[in-house]
């Protein structure tokens, strides 16, 4: 098994990004069986698909390996590596340009909600990036992907030009792609705000009130959930109670996700209780969890060299596993270099 994943680099990491994709990672990491790889990457090259700073983008990334490692991706058992400096990645995309076809990219449901209004204005990057998506993955011959619901119809896509490619320009019995096989991770915890339970925790959130960052500390953790806001009903003892509920509803989710234990659990415990309780319990637990990770995460930031080095080292060794599928690939296009 070789599992291939990526994210965006994003700066000012928080709480949700932890729960919704930064564990399910190490978990796959700390699952795996002699002989399988994961090979996580920092996908730097989608960024510039969208308006960005450039001084932003290379502070985010490193700032996103820090809070992989801070988190417990080991770079000496898994790839941690950034697109960037593995430039196979946008090779293996022109040479796939050849095989996707632009009705396949028309149906891409993401291009259509990050283009907006004016798809005039969009980026060609933004159009084919689903192609560099296909090629992250078949590049390293990955036999499994994680995908949520918003990324089925993006492995689906490298499927299929992985299909179109072997049939085209390869035998049956050598093929030049492996096609990757979708894995569910379990499902992740959806973090709302501090300050509003219908909107998402997000960095962009104009209130540092409304979200738990990796960088605080043990006494920011606790005021923020003691100030988070809350209704004048004490905590229901069934799933049920909290309908129409929504901050109580986050408070509870994020309880559930901490203890590794479903919703019921959390309100079995606690139901009845008013939220005065129930908050010094749950900043008890976040502290418990983040604040050695936020140590580690500060820590980690104070070394920026040490940060480069450890993408530099990945992405040498992904250049490795990547190379022979990428001479298969021009050879099989008839390509002489």
């Amino acid at each position: 098994m070789r599992i291939v994943s990526g994210i965006q680099p994003t700066g000012s990491l928080h709480l949700g990004n932890y729960l919704g994709a930064i564990r399910n990672w190490v978990r796959m990491q700390d699952g795996l069986a002699e002989g399988d790889e994961c090979l996580f990457f920092l996908a730097d090259l989608h960024a510039i698909s969208m308006p960005h700073d450039p001084v932003s983008l290379r502070a985010a990334t490193l700032e996103l390996t820090a809070a992989l490692v801070a988190c417990g991706i080991d770079p000496a058992r898994s790839v941690l590596f950034n697109q960037a400096q593995v430039p196979a990645h946008a090779e293996l995309q022109w040479l796939l340009n050849g095989t996707a076809r632009l009705g396949w990219l028309g149906r891409m449901t993401q291009f259509k909600d990050k283009s907006g209004e004016n798809r005039e204005g969009a980026s060609v990057a933004l159009f084919t990036y689903p192609v560099l998506q296909a090629a992250d993955v078949l590049l390293y011959q990955a036999t499994h992907v994680p995908v949520g619901e918003d990324q089925k119809q993006h492995l689906e896509l490298a499927r299929d030009i992985a299909q179109k490619f072997n049939n085209d320009f390869a035998s049956a019995d050598q093929p030049v792609f492996t096609l990757p096989e979708p894995t569910i991770p379990p499902a992740a915890a959806r973090i709302m705000s501090l300050r509003d339970g219908t909107a998402k925790m997000s960095k962009s959130d104009p209130s540092d009130m409304s979200r738990i960052n990796l960088t605080d500390d043990a006494d920011t953790m606790v005021r923020k959930i003691r100030k988070a806001k809350t209704d004048a009903e004490p905590l229901p003892s069934e799933e049920a109670g909290l309908s129409g509920r929504p901050e109580a509803l986050n408070l509870v989710t994020i309880h559930a996700a901490l203890s590794d234990c479903p919703v019921a659990t959390v309100l079995a415990e606690h139901g009845g209780q008013g939220f005065g309780p129930f908050k010094a319990r749950l900043a008890e637990r976040l502290v418990e969890t983040l604040a050695p990770i936020s140590a580690r995460f500060t820590a980690l930031l104070e070394d920026r060299s040490s940060l480069g080095a450890i993408l530099a080292a990945g992405s040498a060794r992904a250049r490795a596993l990547g190379a022979p599928t990428l001479d298969a690939a021009y050879r099989a296009l008839g390509l002489v270099r």
